[in-house]
């Protein structure tokens, strides 16, 4: 058995019965410097190690797999603690979970904040990039942090996203007597002086984002002057807002998704399904070195540095090595649309989903063609739904208005139907 064990946030655990008596009754126990100190009344012949990385506790915890083992934990342990890794890597009937006051919940209750009102983001050991998809207005955000991600960055964040006016409180040894609260604007630290501050590295801050904002969107449907191009500010190599809603409502990422973005160009369609679906994993598949570039830059500038992968690869070599999806939206083929279509039909789950775009008519006959296909083959079964988008956006000549039409847009959706869910037999 193995008990993962919250200490609370205080310079004394705060421990149940059931806690304590685990601890006294254990054969090793783990956890940091801090934390074994703050259990070492409780200690008497158990063995001690220190928390090694996590590419090495799996292995310690296997080699002592007969021995009843504690892991310590700052808080909770399945609320951005090591909870929910041990939780994907061993047995969860072999897990045993003692919670206690978290960080987290310590820092509302200091400041008056609801819980369910703060969103809760770590940078701990992550890419700093990441705050740029989390800073909204109005909305409080609390940030677990590290050397990178100190309140200076955190300012220069706000500065960066337009939310001059934001408040930044660092809360520095939470529970321990030397606990220290202070508030700031963005400007105090930004200025110069600022560089002298010394925070304590026991530390989290919460973010007020207050300010117009100049760079992060609310809802779905980015202008499309917002992102970085290969063109003409605006006309570039990327999917028209008009048609990427479509495109994404048809796709309707979902939790724990694998989705491949095939011909992402500058990556509008990607950017968007990484950015609202934050538990999806999306898969940018490109080999133009210009879009490639311009993609990359969307992806930091829009914070999508944990769940966005960027292929630089041809479609349909480069599927091969990819993580298999259950949801695919093919934008651009390089003439390989009908081996693209194969593959990708050939490798989607039941129920799985695949999304294509045409303006040529080339293009929208292979389409049609694949889907008679599928529909023909008896052991194949299709959903299929299609529709036209043909968008006219209002200019004035001469100061009048007139409506410039694009070109239309096609797009299939094909679902790999689960037939075993639509025979009578079926039980």
């Amino acid at each position: 058995m193995l008990d993962v064990i919250g200490l609370g946030v205080t310079d004394s655990a705060q421990l149940s019965l059931a806690s304590e008596q685990a601890i006294k009754h254990c054969d090793l126990i783990i956890g940091s410097e801090r934390q074994l100190k703050v259990v070492e009344s409780l200690l008497i012949e158990q063995q001690k190690i220190y928390l090694p990385p996590l590419s090495q506790l799996l292995s310690l915890l296997t080699d002592n797999s007969s021995k009843a083992i504690v892991v310590l934990a700052s808080g909770d342990p399945l609320h951005y603690g090591i909870g929910r890794w041990l939780g994907k890597n061993i047995d969860n009937a072999l897990l045993k979970f003692h919670p206690a006051v978290s960080s987290m919940q310590a820092v509302c209750h200091l400041l008056g904040y609801s819980m369910q009102d703060v969103e809760v983001v770590s940078l701990h050991g992550r890419p700093f990039h990441k705050i740029r998809s989390v800073l909204k207005a109005n909305k409080p955000l609390l940030v677990l942090t590290d050397k990178n991600s100190q309140p200076i960055a955190l300012a220069q964040a706000c500065f960066d996203a337009g939310f001059l006016d934001s408040t930044i409180t660092v809360l520095e040894e939470i529970g321990y007597p030397e606990q220290k609260v202070s508030t700031f604007t963005v400007e105090q630290l930004l200025d110069k002086d600022a560089k002298n501050i010394h925070f304590e590295a026991l530390h989290v801050t919460m973010i007020e984002p207050l300010g117009d904002g100049s760079l992060l969107p609310e809802f779905p449907g980015f202008e499309d002057t917002l992102f970085i191009t290969d063109g003409e500010k605006g006309r570039g190599l990327i999917t028209k807002r008009e048609v990427r809603l479509a495109i994404l409502s048809l796709l309707q990422p979902q939790h724990s998704d694998v989705i491949w973005d095939v011909g992402a160009g500058c990556g509008s369609i990607a950017i968007e399904l990484a950015y609202w679906q934050k538990n999806a994993n999306i898969f940018a598949i490109e080999h133009h070195s210009e879009r490639l570039a311009c993609l990359s830059q969307n992806q930091e500038k829009f914070g999508v540095v944990e769940n966005l992968t960027i292929i630089n690869g041809r479609a349909p070599k480069a599927l091969t090595e990819l993580p298999a999806a259950n949801k695919v939206f093919i934008g651009g083929s390089d003439g390989e649309l009908p081996t693209i279509l194969k593959i990708v039909w050939q490798q989607l789950p039941k129920n799985g989903v695949l999304v294509a775009s045409a303006v040529t008519e080339n293009t929208k006959h292979l389409l049609q063609k694949f889907a008679e296909m599928l529909h023909d083959a008896s052991e194949t079964a299709v959903e299929v739904e299609t529709l036209q988008l043909a968008i006219s956006k209002g200019k004035t000549l001469a100061g009048q208005l007139l409506f410039k039409p694009n070109y239309p847009v096609t797009l299939y959706k094909l679902i790999k139907v689960d037939t075993t869910k639509h025979d009578p037999n079926y039980r």
